[in-house]
């Protein structure tokens, strides 16, 4: 294990180490318009990642890995082409630009593309990238929290940790004249403990990130983290059998956004719109939820998972008002299907890398706070479920329907959190619940920056938040997904 670190220096910023620059960009855009395209854009990537493993009191695995790359798009009608090559040589990017101009044929020759560099906000301006600590004070964190662990509780048999780091620069430019240039950091810290009682064995977990440096610890210390996974894993010991049938449940500040997120955050993304396979197609104006509820997508909370100055088409991104008072107000929209739906786009247009094509994505999808106290709302529960951590789901984006399983979930009796439970399913489609909502709390919270959103086989990072919320009723089902 090394004790000292190589600094990250950004490639494509003035001075970086990759041949980027308005010239470039200028020749190649024209290039990828050459066969009459009407829009084209460039998508530079450099990523490098760090991780490590701790298992059974010793660093298990250390690894860095490095990628970069150009993607070039062109855009002609509904029609995209989109080529990417991994090295940044002028034959490679000539290449990568002629191969994506092919979704267009025939035109006369393009008008000289001009760029100029625009400034962006600074949503996570970080002193000390974690790429550039040394790796001994990274695995002392580790250790840190296998020792809290251990020493938390003598049930504790088994203790993981892990910890994941990376930086993602991104410079794009576009033949409408943007030149943006961005460097965005990501770390997620995690542990994980089993417990052994009787022969009975439970898992509890705890971990969170976001765009931070080291600076995150000193909010969320490893020992907090292996402290509340060791909550876990001993309240899980004693949990009963679910109830099944129908009742009412009320979520959990902060993690229980990732309900939202999937149920209903993925059918108010443009593309599925555009093509009407969202239950939400057609529906602006309409009446969609309960009046209580007020959802966005907001890219521009400090520091947080989802969080980004640009998205990976070179706009700005807004806090997009998607469900206002019960309402639908509009979709999260890319360029493609912003010009579908003659609007602008949202900023909500997202890759995982140079290898793939941008896609209408979440950011930080949040249902704002309402103006009950979170005490009233358990009070007002005579028999039901508090789901208080959420697990695996399926989703069916065409109508909403759901299956959800929960990791940390307790039965409400007379008004009182009682014993824990396991096994616990919650069934239901999205619209419906969110009809559903009779008491929202005034205690908003955004998750802990451990979510990750799949789509179209491409991941990205996304934050959810939302405050303490009552469903009047919500299928309640008593064995694991699989």
């Amino acid at each position: 294990m090394t004790t000292s670190s190589i600094r990250y220096k950004a490639p494509f910023a003035p001075g970086g180490q990759a041949p980027v620059d308005a010239d470039l960009a200028r020749r190649l855009l024209t290039l990828a318009l050459s066969r009459g395209g009407d829009y084209a854009d460039l998508f530079y990537e450099y990523g490098a990642s760090g991780s490590y493993s701790y298992d059974e009191g010793i660093l298990k695995g250390a690894g860095r890995a490095v990628t970069m790359g150009l993607g070039v798009r062109v855009m002609k009608g509904d029609a995209t082409g989109y080529a990417y090559v991994e090295e940044l040589t002028p034959e490679a990017m000539d290449r990568a630009a002629r191969t994506a101009a092919q979704i267009a044929e025939g035109g006369g020759a393009p008008a000289p593309v001009a760029v100029t560099s625009r400034a962006l906000p600074s949503r996570y301006d970080v002193p000390t990238l974690t790429l550039d600590v040394a790796g001994l004070e990274k695995r002392e964190l580790l250790a840190r929290a296998d020792r809290t662990a251990r020493a938390a509780d003598p049930r504790v048999v088994r203790v993981d940790a892990s910890f994941n780091e990376e930086v993602r620069e991104i410079l794009i430019a576009s033949s409408d004249g943007k030149l943006v240039h961005d460097v965005q950091p990501l770390m997620r810290f995690g542990v994980r403990v089993i417990v052994e009682q009787n022969g009975k064995r439970q898992s509890g977990s705890s971990g969170g990130g976001g765009r931070f440096g080291m600076e995150y610890f000193e909010g969320h210390t490893p020992e907090w983290h292996a402290q509340e996974a060791v909550r876990q894993a001993v309240a899980m010991l004693d949990a009963r059998e679910a109830p099944a049938g129908e009742l009412p449940v009320v979520l959990a500040p902060g993690d229980s956004g990732i309900l939202l997120h999937e149920a209903v955050g993925h059918g108010l993304e443009a593309d599925f719109n555009r093509k009407k396979t969202s239950n939400y197609s057609d529906a602006v104006g309409t009446k969609v939820a309960s009046d209580l509820c007020t959802v966005v997508d907001d890219a521009t909370l400090p520091f947080s998972r989802g969080t980004i100055n640009v998205d990976d088409e070179g706009n700005e991104p807004v806090s997009s008002m998607l469900i206002e008072r019960g309402v639908l107000r509009g979709y999260m929209q890319d360029r493609h299907s912003a010009g579908f739906f003659h609007t602008t786009p949202t900023g909500n247009g997202r890759r995982e890398s140079f290898r793939s094509h941008p896609l209408p994505r979440m950011t930080n999808t949040l249902l704002l706070a309402g103006q009950d106290d979170p005490e009233d709302i358990i009070r007002s529960v005579e028999r039901g479920i508090y789901a208080k951590r959420f697990g695996g789901g399926q989703v069916e984006i065409s109508n909403g329907d759901f299956v959800f399983s929960l990791t940390e979930s307790y039965l409400i009796e007379n008004g009182k959190i009682t014993a824990p439970l396991k096994d616990v399913n919650l069934i239901g489609n999205g619209p419906d619940v969110m009809r559903k909502v009779v008491m929202l709390g005034h205690d908003m919270a955004v998750s802990d920056g451990i979510w990750t959103c799949g789509k179209d086989g491409q991941s990205v990072p996304v934050g959810v938040g939302c405050p303490t919320i009552k469903l009047s009723a919500v299928t309640v089902g008593g064995s694991q997904i699989g």
